[in-house]
């Protein structure tokens, strides 16, 4: 198997309905300017309160995808 590299940024995804449409939306967006996305992980879940209730979930995801740079 060749060798590869992968670069690991982090996201942060934001939903009114929950912490998963949240990490999805990161995810989608990314996919749009990276290519390869390979893993995502979630390392971080939080609410947005506002007058006691939850506005906004949001999830900090770490993703890595091939790097293709010299």
């Amino acid at each position: 198997m060749a060798e590869s590299v992968y670069k690991v940024i982090e996201l942060v995804g934001t939903s009114t309905e929950s912490w998963e449409r949240a990490a999805a939306a990161a995810v989608k967006r990314a996919a749009k300017t990276l290519r390869d996305l390979r893993v995502a992980e979630i390392s971080q879940l939080d609410m947005q309160l506002k007058d006691g209730k939850v506005e906004s979930y949001r999830a900090k995801l770490k993703v890595s995808f091939k790097y293709e740079g010299d």
